[in-house]
């Protein structure tokens, strides 16, 4: 009889309650109309009356005062189990991207019915439909400041990323995914007559900086088991390229720049990686929407589910990556200028004909797989910043980076640029500052009290060498609010420590 009334409960449940009740805005449209902030809001505030392993939690206000809201996950109390692993899902940080958000609320309502308990015997999830509510509901790519929040992870001068940055290092996820979508629709492209027409691409780590292990094990691993996962569900997988037409221009993979969603939490050492779902709407962000909406869904439950059979790799793997950066225990030399450059591989690129609306496969010849480093520096135990210099400290705090008051040591060798002159350079079509610096030697005679000490021993390690060096073309100085730094025939103020680990 027991049994019986279960069964009955059970029935119940999915057939009178739950299609009523928890269908996301979008289903509640038929999928005709896009989940629009209110609705998002309301949505996410009944969750936890439907299950209380789904708590709800604003981690940040937009720049035009919405609130930005992370879904917290967990059969037991978030992030306290030592044995499971944290994982960060964050959606539409572009906010004409919306599939990536009807997707993630496609998902947290399988959560809410309990279809994943399962997952959460080994992990807890953490999921941000919604980064740029301020975008969304003006149907634009960036913020309400007019910034593009996928590339504010380094300076993170937006309340967004700020926001989201602060929930990484409250619980440092051990994975993370950034869930985009992607146009086909670009004039080249168009004036080309073919069109990209994959349902979902994925993108790995590429900054040569970031955890080989980690980088590898992402390629060989992951890589194969999500196309295996789209396919055998009826969505096209490509792992994730940008650039084309083909022999046009230089077709590669994506960005190794550390200010993204992905390569940010990366050279943190975390698993992480893009995730970039087909936008094929023409006329309206509708268009679609139902097929885009689940194909983001399904990447996103993809990743859950191979990091629920590989927990314990995956989680040894990140934690014996960030104990290197800690303990400084990694290469002596930092990549501070790369390229994206051949090594033989030719690119089979499945493509729509706009002539005969049929697929076809086109062999790339000039496809750049590989990111090689064309400019490294020495690895220094820190950097000493001039008090003065509170557009730096500001910085180290919004990243949470460690610094102390400076402590003259015995053995400290300290270094100086000098700003010879500045060139420019290109770096994936954009132009960029590179100055000419001459290194030279000064001194253990500086005022203590007049600067801070910043050591690269710490999680944040090659960020930190990456952002501060002169000459880094990922850095700093490559950024308006930070150009002042570099004056031709002047020193530059931020100083290195090459001995005495601290």
């Amino acid at each position: 009889m027991k049994n019986l009334f279960s069964i009955l409960f059970a029935f119940f449940f999915c057939v009178f309650i739950y299609p009523q009740n928890m269908k996301t805005p979008l289903e509640v449209s038929n999928f005709t109309k896009l989940t629009s902030y209110d609705e998002l809001v309301q949505y996410l505030n009944e969750l936890p009356s439907w299950n209380n392993e789904l708590q709800l939690k604003q981690i940040a206000k937009s720049a035009e005062g919405r609130n930005l809201y992370v879904v917290k996950i967990s059969n037991s109390k978030f992030g306290k189990d030592k044995s499971k692993i944290k994982v960060l899902l964050f959606c539409q940080q572009h906010g004409d991207e919306p599939s990536g958000k009807e997707g993630a609320l496609l998902l947290l309502k399988d959560f809410a019915s309990g279809k994943l308990d399962s997952l959460l015997t080994r992990m807890d999830v953490m999921i941000v439909p919604q980064v740029n509510p301020d975008g969304s509901e003006k149907n634009q790519r960036r913020n309400g400041n007019d910034a593009d929040l996928n590339r504010d992870h380094l300076t993170l001068v937006q309340p967004e990323t700020q926001g989201l940055q602060k929930l990484f290092y409250k619980y440092l996820p051990e994975a993370c995914m950034d869930i985009h979508e992607y146009g086909p629709f670009s004039e080249s492209w168009i004036k080309y007559g073919y069109i990209k027409n994959i349902d979902e691409q994925v993108g790995t780590l590429t900054n040569p900086n970031i955890s080989k292990a980690i980088r590898d094990y992402s390629e060989k691993k992951y890589i194969p088991y999500i196309k295996k996962y789209f396919n055998k569900r009826n969505f096209s997988f490509q792992e994730y390229i940008l650039g084309g037409p083909p022999e046009v221009e230089l077709i590669r993979y994506s960005t190794f720049d550390i200010n993204d969603g992905r390569q940010n939490p990366g050279i943190l050492g975390s698993f992480s990686f893009i995730q970039e779902g087909l936008n094929n709407s023409k006329d309206n962000q509708v268009e679609n929407i139902k097929r885009r909406s689940f194909g983001q869904k399904t990447g996103m439950l993809g990743f859950l589910k191979f990091i629920y059979l590989h927990k314990d790799k995956i989680k040894s793997m990140v934690r014996r990556e960030r104990k290197k950066l800690i303990k400084n225990n990694v290469s002596n030399k930092v990549a501070i200028q790369m390229d994206h450059v051949k090594n033989g591989e030719k690119l089979k690129l499945h493509l729509l004909s706009l002539y005969s609306n049929k697929d076809t496969v086109i062999t790339v010849n000039d496809f750049r797989p590989v990111v090689k480093s064309l400019y490294d520096v020495e690895r220094p135990s820190g950097y000493l910043v001039p008090k003065n210099l509170k557009e730096i400290i500001d910085w180290a705090d919004r990243q949470s980076v460690k610094y102390f008051n400076y402590k003259k040591r015995e053995g400290d060798k300290i270094e100086q640029y000098y700003i010879s002159r500045i060139d420019s350079m290109n770096f994936e079509g954009d132009t960029i500052v590179n100055p000419a610096v001459e290194v030279k030697e000064i001194p253990n005679s500086l005022s203590e009290g007049d600067y801070i000490f910043i050591p690269t021993k710490q999680l944040d390690n090659n960020m930190i060498v990456t952002a501060l060096e002169p000459k880094s073309e990922l850095g700093l100085v490559t950024y308006k609010s930070f150009e002042h730094l570099l004056k031709i025939g002047e020193n530059y103020p931020i100083l290195r420590v090459v001995k005495n680990n601290r």
